[in-house]
């Protein structure tokens, strides 16, 4: 099990991918955050509409979803950032 990037506690899965459903077809695997560090707001995506992922240190909803953040990645080539009209740096 590996421990949270923010507050280093163990990650115990089974809350965090509950908490994940929304997000298609991502686990706790894909993050490495707890439940606790981390909140879902659903129907935020600009992209799909669906749940975006953000860290409880972050005041700022992004605009896309993981998926469509990767979508976006493969289909243009670069990494468009969590915020339209925003790369990542």
């Amino acid at each position: 099990m590996k421990p949270c990037q923010n507050c280093q506690t163990v990650i115990d899965e089974y809350p965090l991918d509950k908490q994940l459903e929304p997000l298609r077809d991502l686990t706790a695997d894909d993050f490495n955050v707890c439940a606790d560090c981390m909140t879902i707001v659903a129907d935020a995506c600009v992209k799909c509409g669906g749940a975006v992922y953000v860290p409880r240190s972050d005041s700022l909803t992004p605009d896309y979803c993981p998926a469509c953040r990767a979508d976006l990645i493969d289909l243009t080539g670069h990494d468009p950032g969590w915020m339209r009209g925003h790369a990542s740096t």
